[in-house]
């Protein structure tokens, strides 16, 4: 099935060319069928790229996906055009009466600073607040989920001493989980960061499961067994080139960086690099989206609420 983005998306002219099919408004409507309602809370300061990425990850499915765009009003991003982010994108304000399948808060380049001042803090607190009473399932990426572990279990984030950045193998722990069934041995999965989150903190919290982890990258994949909340602490949306643009954009500025990790052939950044993580960020949001949104979402929205959420459900 396919996704309904808005109309005049950038991201449709290059799902086309991947041959994922996207579906306009106006057949979506004459189809009798309830689509799955995802907001994408997008903090990335490149929105147009990573609404390529995800939207390319949620319309590889069997399902028809409805996608939402929201960003912070409390920021400006420099990045993306205001006529864009005007025709495509909501403020939290304008959909806050609404309720959704599923939401994704994306990772934001702000590991730097500690968490109350990134300027649009407190209204990423009402958002994350509000997804427990009308979001069924949310999905916290990267510093997404740094934010999300540090509001709602005070999980803080630690600084390593050098950036992790690369493409890493991670192994599933939690073997009966279902958001990894299907899965390999081994996985990759590309970060970017310059902070981490301990395990010995996240083991400190009950209400917490530990599903997947890396030896380099650490803990990956961490489930709020209450809540239907998933905290993943790499980038498996990114694109075969996300890593080179970072790492030639922090070198024409001078910033002390080695190159990816696991990325470029044989290490020569002179080469194309390989992608070895495709096929499980498929499988992580088709898991995602089949097994904690559509099988357990009530058909009326209205019906999810923050009791409704409160109660376990089985990984």
């Amino acid at each position: 099935m396919p996704i309904r983005i808005p109309d005049g998306l950038p991201a449709v002219e290059t799902l086309h060319q991947e041959n994922i099919f996207v579906m306009p408004f106006g057949r979506a409507v004459t189809q009798d069928i309830r689509p799955l309602r995802i907001l994408l809370v997008n903090l990335m300061p490149k929105k147009i790229q990573t609404e390529i990425q995800f939207s390319r990850l949620l319309g590889n499915t069997a399902l028809q996906i409805e996608l939402e765009l929201i960003a912070p009003k409390t920021h400006t991003s420099v990045n993306t055009p205001p006529e864009h982010l005007h025709a495509f994108y909501k403020t939290f304000d304008e959909i806050s009466h609404l309720k959704f399948d599923g939401c994704i808060i994306t990772g934001s380049p702000v590991e730097h600073l500690p968490f109350e001042e990134v300027d649009y803090w407190d209204e990423l607190c009402r958002i994350m607040d509000w997804t427990r009473g009308h979001v069924h399932s949310t999905f916290h990426i990267c510093w997404g989920a740094q934010a999300g572990l540090y509001h709602h279990y005070g999980i803080p984030k630690q600084p390593l001493s050098e950036k992790l950045f690369g493409v890493y193998p991670h192994q599933v722990e939690y073997k009966r989980s279902i958001l990894f069934r299907g899965f390999d041995d081994t996985f990759y999965v590309p970060h970017s960061r310059h902070t981490t989150i301990r395990r010995e903190d996240v083991e400190k919290v009950p209400a917490l499961q530990i599903l997947a982890s890396s030896p380099q990258a650490g803990v990956y994949a961490i489930y709020a067994k209450k809540h239907k909340q998933f905290f993943v602490t790499g980038h498996s949306e990114y694109d075969a080139d996300t890593l080179d643009q970072e790492y030639r954009r922090d070198l024409a500025a001078g910033k002390p960086i080695l190159p990816p990790e696991n990325y470029y052939p044989g290490g020569d950044e002179t080469k194309a690099p390989l992608v070895t993580w495709r096929a499980h960020a498929n499988l992580l949001f088709c898991n995602w989206l089949n097994y904690f949104v559509y099988q357990t979402t009530p058909y009326d929205l209205s019906m999810i609420s923050e009791e409704s959420q409160d109660s376990p459900m089985p990984l």
